[in-house]
């Protein structure tokens, strides 16, 4: 991390498809080894897929309020105090909220054996769309953490 200046976040090109930044954004998390064409194609068809499952005829907006479902919006940090180590519950800023978001989608996906990436994809966001899954699961859990250390709430920096 640097001392000096805080780093300039670039702005990427929103993808060719739904002219999105968002959907851009998903497949650079997305994509190994930099196969940029083959992440492409596992998100699009994770989305069409995921829209044919829940029966929405917007697939940019399904897409955009599944991930803002998954977003959390408290997380605790590590605070050590005199000795002692508390866990401070803090408000996520929206840049982090989208990448946990993302990056847990992804996890869960990946973590579902026997299934291809699209239709992996394709659940776990109907699954974020309802409310519901593995990503949901997460969010609610670290929710819990940081209600339950809210005492430590005024360690907060």
């Amino acid at each position: 991390m640097s001392r000096r200046r805080r780093a300039v976040k670039r702005e990427i090109e929103p993808d060719p498809v739904y002219g999105s930044r968002l959907v851009a954004k998903f497949v650079n998390k997305v994509m190994m080894s930099g196969k940029k064409s083959t992440a492409r194609k596992v998100v699009y068809n994770a989305i069409e897929k995921f829209t044919k499952k829940i029966k929405v005829e917007n697939p940019l907006e399904a897409f955009e309020r599944a991930i803002e479902n998954a977003q959390p919006s408290l997380e605790v940090k590590s605070r050590r105090i005199g000795g002692a180590t508390y866990q401070v519950p803090v408000e996520i800023s929206p840049a982090r909220r989208l990448a946990m978001a993302m990056r847990w989608i992804i996890i869960y996906s990946r973590a579902k054996p026997g299934r291809s990436m699209e239709d992996a994809l394709a659940g776990e966001l109907a699954d974020c769309f309802n409310n519901q899954g593995s990503t949901i699961k997460k969010k609610e859990d670290t929710h819990k953490m940081a209600e339950a250390n809210r005492a430590f709430a005024h360690y907060k920096w």
